[in-house]
């Protein structure tokens, strides 16, 4: 088992993301902008989404593997009215690619955002 560690540490006790058995357990992902630590909680959800998507591709890059090698993923909303929205942003993220996928309604996630995600995928 590897554990991926990024520039910056996690604030909880977890990794960013593990390499075991020749995939890669990405931790759920917040729309977080990565140099400054801001959560955009303030941004539409689309703006959310492609940030997201953004730091899963950061963390699934720095394990060796990338988006179109996401096999499957797990989407918290906080609001499912939003899924339509995020899904067609989800779907601009993956393009012709297309995972298992979930999507959990939620009543909040940390920093006030509206989507978390968290992938496996192969490396």
């Amino acid at each position: 088992m590897e554990f991926i560690a990024l520039g910056r540490p996690p604030v909880g006790h977890y990794s960013p993301a593990v390499v075991s058995g020749g995939f890669v357990f990405v931790s759920g992902q917040l729309p977080i902008e990565p140099e400054t630590g801001l959560p955009l909680a303030d941004f539409s959800i689309e703006e959310q989404t492609r940030q997201v998507f953004a730091n899963v591709a950061g963390v699934l890059a720095a394990a060796g593997s990338s988006l179109d090698r996401v096999v499957n993923a797990t989407i918290y909303l906080t609001d499912i009215a939003l899924w339509p929205r995020f899904n067609a942003a989800y779907a601009e993220a993956m393009g012709e690619h297309r995972p298992a996928r979930t999507v959990v309604p939620v009543p909040a996630l940390h920093h006030g955002v509206a989507v978390e995600v968290s992938v496996v995928a192969e490396r």
